[in-house]
């Protein structure tokens, strides 16, 4: 039994142990696409308890994520998940209700830290590592009511490096809708878990597209704010000139509630404190289904051709924008920006040394403290010869940051200096020439493609080199971008369509993504993980 099974188990037990069990009308319940609203209303009546809800997605964790198809979607579950949840309990019979989140379990990608379960970023090397803290998103989400259920798998470090969803300390995630498929990465884990009901929503990070990829792939709502948005303090940084925090989840309106508990300043990220962040925004307030009449909405068009059925769902995703009364005009993105991994690449390679040696003092004194030690304890036999070995691209990636100039780069100097502001006031013209709140496109160009375990799968069909591309450009500006569902591949596989916008448009972005959402009403729960017997 590993680590997480010992962890599942004493949470199980913990139920046992309290002597309550399940309420007859909680048994009744199914929590697969239960969002907030049910689970409070169910709450609110006295139908439904903390703990028996907490005690149903641990049923479903042990069924479907060690067991059954496997999903391997976490890496750590929190052994104290019951007790908190009876503790909320007891909160809400006295009249004390934290927030809007009281009482709801989520899971947490293992890149943000919590006080009281190890956070690794799916690095083997970081395995058992508690930091000093909560984060600050996560001091938001406990304040608000939040339950930590789990922490889930990721690339390792936050890069795939074409090893999608792949760490040396979670192995591998697999997409619940089809197991022979990817679930996109970095974010892997938390998308395949919310996907497959394994809690009610969860956090993601978005560095170039790990929100909203994984996100399109296990249909969900992935939203990556605008840079300054949301806090990233304590969260594993990969690059702070791109790095977001954002939550992913099954409907337009539980993202949204999510990102009013979260968006908020926070002296630890100066980003934060620059930005037009209001604390306490209730993003639901911008919800309508007729959010899109008089819209003016731009389609890029050059970020499709990737894949025959993406690019018919997409068609007809702007038709269903144009039934909703929404004007849709065409827009040309320069032909240097429809490749933009290169306006990346220099803060990707330059950052990660100072930034994760950083994080990693404050970490405790067993663990390494330069990015030299990282590498060198991840490649010790240990980790090497296990069945999980770090992915060979993942360590290069490593060597390039440690034989590059670091923060005072010449290249990374110029590219945030020159080339990325430019980026920036291009696509803002291309907005304003054309007369557009926002920009969609197909989130990814592909479906999602298979593990990299499979040598090859004529299936698949992807005609360009980087499915991603499109979705860079958010990272690139620190522009809001949200994906929501739009529809299914013949073969059952979801696909997203985004909503790209000016920096703080989240408002703008959000009434679209839902009444596109409410028009369509596409999603469906995936076939590996249905409702438990």
């Amino acid at each position: 039994m590993n680590l997480r099974s010992h962890l599942l188990a004493a949470a199980t037990a913990l139920t046992c142990i309290t002597g309550i069990g399940l309420p007859v009308a909680a048994q009744s319940f199914e929590p697969s696409e239960a969002t907030i609203a049910d689970i409070q209303s169910e709450m609110e009546s006295g139908r439904l308890t903390a703990e028996a809800l907490v005690q149903l997605y641990l049923d479903r964790i042990e069924a479907y994520d060690d067991q059954g198809p496997g999903i391997n979607a976490l890496i750590t579950v929190n052994p104290n998940a019951v007790e908190e949840a009876v503790a909320l309990d007891a909160a809400r019979a006295a009249g004390e209700i934290r927030g809007p989140l009281h009482g709801i379990p989520i899971i947490l990608k293992d890149n943000y830290d919590t006080a009281d379960l190890p956070t690794t970023a799916g690095s083997d090397v970081l395995a058992g590592a508690v930091p000093p803290d909560d984060g600050f998103t996560v001091q938001r989400l406990r304040e608000a009511g939040a339950i930590i259920l789990g922490k889930a798998n990721m690339s390792e470090f936050a890069l795939s490096y074409g090893r999608l969803g792949y760490s040396s300390l979670g192995g591998l995630t697999l997409n619940p809708y089809n197991l022979g498929r990817n679930a996109s990465g970095s974010s892997s884990g938390t998308a395949a878990a919310i996907a497959a009901n394994f809690a009610v929503f969860g956090t993601g990070t978005d560095t170039a597209g790990s929100i909203r990829g994984p996100a399109a792939v296990t249909g969900l709502v992935g939203i990556k704010p605008t840079l300054g948005l949301v806090s990233r303090d304590g969260i594993v940084p990969l690059t702070l000139s791109f790095d977001v925090a954002g939550p992913m989840a099954r409907t337009v309106t539980d993202a949204a509630i999510a990102l009013g508990v979260i968006a908020a300043p926070d002296p630890a990220d100066p980003r934060t404190l620059e930005s037009e962040t209001v604390e306490g925004t209730d993003y639901t307030q911008f919800l309508s289904p007729e959010a899109l009449v008089g819209a003016r909405i731009g389609i890029a068009r050059d970020f499709m051709g990737g894949n025959p059925e993406v690019d018919a769902l997409t068609e007809a995703a702007i038709a269903t924008l144009d039934s909703l009364g929404a004007t849709v005009v065409p827009v040309e993105i320069p032909e240097v920006l429809q490749s933009p991994w290169g306006y990346m690449a220099p803060a990707v390679t330059n950052e990660f040394q100072p930034q994760i040696e950083a994080y990693l003092a404050t970490l405790p004194a067993d663990y390494p403290k330069t990015l030299s030690d990282l590498l060198e304890a991840s490649q010790a036999p240990a980790i090497a010869e296990s069945d999980t070995p770090v992915n060979p691209a993942r360590l290069e990636g490593f060597e390039a940051s440690l034989a590059s100039g670091g923060l005072a780069d010449t290249g990374l100097l110029y590219s945030l200096s020159n080339l990325i502001p430019a980026v920036r006031q291009s696509i803002t013209s291309i907005m304003g020439e054309n007369g557009v709140d926002a920009i969609i496109y197909p989130t990814m160009a592909c479906p999602a493609s298979p593990v990299y375990t499979v040598e090859t799968d004529d299936t698949y069909v992807c005609n360009v080199s980087d499915p991603y591309a499109a979705g860079y450009l958010a990272n690139i500006t620190g522009f809001p971008d949200i994906t929501v569902p739009m529809g299914f591949t013949e073969a059952g596989l979801p696909l997203g369509l985004s909503f790209m916008g000016i920096a703080y448009s989240e408002p703008t972005l959000l009434g679209y993504a839902y009444a596109f959402e409410q028009a369509t009403q596409v999603r469906t729960a995936p076939p590996t993980t249905p409702p438990l017997p």
